[in-house]
């Protein structure tokens, strides 16, 4: 009766306005359809199994030669791609491009057994990867998915704020982070809980963990863990296996960590959209880490033992204890006392401990007349390489080394609160340089920034993941401890694949236009002349120019945008007297 009820409410409401009702419809259809699917597979499980037999049979046998053919079509397909695109979108892709080749050649380089790496779920997650990618950030109707995604999470996490006034008051916006920030992770703790309970959070990392292992070959075990970090902690998708981890392979093990290290938890994943970061990015983000991590899992540490754990029949994902949903409610917002506080006082003292840092290092560099030597400059020549390969523009690579920096030692929180930062800026306008000193980056340098930071490789997380796994392991200890270092640093290298990833696929379109470039680089007190941006930008000017019958200054070019470019491109008396 209460179906009946539901699909004539649905009718109802597409029938008076099919427009407003389309996001009800959409939902109505997918849970037709995986309700219709769950069905037929547990009524017809065996049947189907037995009629695919023979073509799995089949591709065993003629697996060595049909290897090589697909291997060859991929790499002409991947070659043609990117001659398309670069002769299209420019050739900032292709950095992008060398640096997902080269962290894949690092790992490899480094593996713990390189002879014995199985390429399948490599090559199988990077490509997972880049369809997800492509999907979301080149196709229209996926990038307004995603957009619109994006937008529901931010006025859904915006209900915390009822709460959080009814506690601390009219004015809980001037504590920004306490009384703004905080509120939402409990807010979103309870929905996690209640969605938990009635079940709907097992069904949904149940099929996405089934997607993985059918695409990568992974074993059940760590196809659901991953599939788990996309939506909760790393501390707490270990849980959802929990009766299987004393038999899990060494290898298994590394993967349940470098999982947990390369996404986020949904929780603080509020948080961070309540500084200002693109909601859409950060949940495409924790979607295409969650192969990534496996894919590097398996090249940092190949499987070299038999698992134990393959069937998926018999297996169970581990359920909530509560009873009934006002339990699960209460007992999930309980549950986020401890993660709140744990996220206020390590910022309070590692943001006093950045101060110290800095305070002391500025000390040491002003008696070498340096006095601009600070943790952020370390990390940023540390880390710069890397976040140029991403794909960052160069006049960037700097800013996002050290916010790579902030993330590895301390951990994402201050990393976004500081991107964060760099994003208002941006949005205010303003000049770009001031001292010399660059004030915010370019929408794409922002966009790969994103990605790169969104995991929990951090050496503050490396403790987490040691005692927590130990405690629901206890006799997986020594194996634990063994691995944890190789997995933050195989989560690490996961975020920056999906960063090269997105530097690949993000479209210039969303940089900002040549006339806010110019104006915010000339009117500076430094800027680059070498800048590629720069240098297109003026050469468009002029080319405008060219084709014009009269030369005028005003609109959207300024005086200083004009004498800027004859200054770079040392154009003749026509245009620059």
């Amino acid at each position: 009766v209460s179906v009946t009820a539901y699909l004539a409410v649905v009718i109802a409401a597409c029938s008076l306005n099919f427009q407003r009702a389309l996001p009800l419809f959409v939902i109505t259809v997918l849970a037709i359809f995986f309700v219709c699917w769950d069905f037929l597979i547990a009524k017809y499980e065996d049947r189907i199994a037995v009629f695919f037999s023979p073509g799995e049979r089949y591709l065993e046998k003629q697996w060595f030669w049909l290897k090589w053919v697909l291997c060859t079509v991929l790499v002409i397909i991947i070659i043609c791609w990117l001659i398309f695109d670069t002769s299209k979108k420019g050739s900032r892709q292709l950095i992008s491009f060398g640096g997902l080749v080269m962290y894949v050649l690092l790992m490899a380089i480094f593996s713990k057994y390189p002879a014995r790496i199985a390429w399948r779920p490599v090559f199988s997650g990077i490509g997972m990867q880049f369809i997800l990618g492509l999907l979301i950030l080149r196709t229209k109707v996926g990038f307004d998915v995603f957009n619109w995604l994006g937008i529901q999470v931010q006025t859904f996490l915006e209900y915390s704020d009822t709460g959080a006034k009814f506690v601390f008051g009219e004015k809980y916006v001037d504590h920004f982070f306490a009384f703004k920030v905080l509120p939402i992770v409990v807010f979103f703790s309870t929905v996690m809980s209640m969605l938990y309970h009635i079940g709907f959070m097992q069904w949904l990392i149940g099929k996405v963990g089934w997607i993985m292992r059918i695409f990568m070959g992974t074993t059940p075990v760590e196809s659901l863990v991953a599939a788990g970090n996309i939506f909760v902690g790393q501390t707490e998708s270990p849980l959802l296996v929990q009766p299987y981890l004393p038999y899990v392979t060494k290898s298994e093990l590394h993967a349940v960590m470098t999982a947990g290290f390369s996404t986020i938890a949904g929780s603080v994943l509020g948080a961070y959209i309540s500084f200002g970061v693109s909601a859409s990015h950060l949940l495409t983000a924790s979607v295409m880490s969650a192969p990534a991590s496996l894919a590097t899992s398996k090249l940092f540490w190949p499987e070299t033992e038999k698992p134990t754990i393959t069937l998926t029949s018999d297996q169970q994902i581990a359920k909530g204890e509560s009873k009934n949903l006002l339990q699960a409610a209460s007992q999930g917002a309980s549950t986020s006392i401890l993660l709140v506080a744990n996220i206020a006082v390590n910022l309070i003292a590692f943001l006093a401990l950045l101060a110290f840092l800095d305070s002391a290092l500025s000390w040491v560099g002003n008696l070498f007349d340096y006095p601009q030597l600070n943790f952020e400059n370390i990390c940023a020549y540390l880390f710069m390489p890397f976040s140029f390969m991403m794909g960052v523009d160069w006049e960037d690579s700097f800013i996002v080394g050290g916010l790579l920096g902030y993330k590895t030692f301390f951990n994402e929180f201050v990393a976004y609160e500081r991107l964060s930062k760099l994003i208002h800026n941006r949005q205010k306008g303003g000049s770009m340089y001031i001292n010399g000193v660059k004030q915010y980056m370019t929408v794409r340098s922002e966009v790969i920034a994103t990605y790169a930071l969104c995991g929990f490789a951090n050496f503050g997380s490396l403790g987490l993941v040691i005692g927590g796994l130990t405690s629901i392991a206890p006799s997986k200890k020594k194996e634990i401890a063994g691995g944890a270092f190789r997995a933050m640093i195989a989560g690490t290298v996961a975020c920056f694949m999906t960063a090269c990833v997105a530097g690949m696929l993000t479209v210039p379109g969303l940089e900002p236009s040549c006339h806010i470039l110019l104006g915010n680089a000339f009117n500076s007190t430094d800027f680059f002349a070498n800048s590629t941006d720069l240098i297109e930008c003026c050469q468009q000017l002029f080319t405008s120019v060219n084709h014009s019958q009269e030369i005028f200054f005003g609109g959207n070019y300024s005086l200083s945008s004009w004498k800027g470019c004859c200054q770079i491109l040392d154009q003749p008396a026509f245009h620059c007297t």
